[in-house]
């Protein structure tokens, strides 16, 4: 098939990284929500 494995090697894992970003677009992970923190005020950090 291929002459070096070093040219096979390269194309199987560009098929893996290919197959994975398009399992990772069908099927996105769930993001899990996150409670917005509030801003503390400038006042707060000013010099004394």
């Amino acid at each position: 098939m291929f002459r070096r494995p070093v040219f096979l090697l390269i194309l199987v894992l560009l098929v893996a990284v290919v197959g994975g970003l398009l399992v990772m677009a069908a099927f996105p992970p769930a993001v899990t929500p996150q409670p917005v923190e509030r801003a503390l005020p400038n006042e707060r950090f000013n010099a004394r």
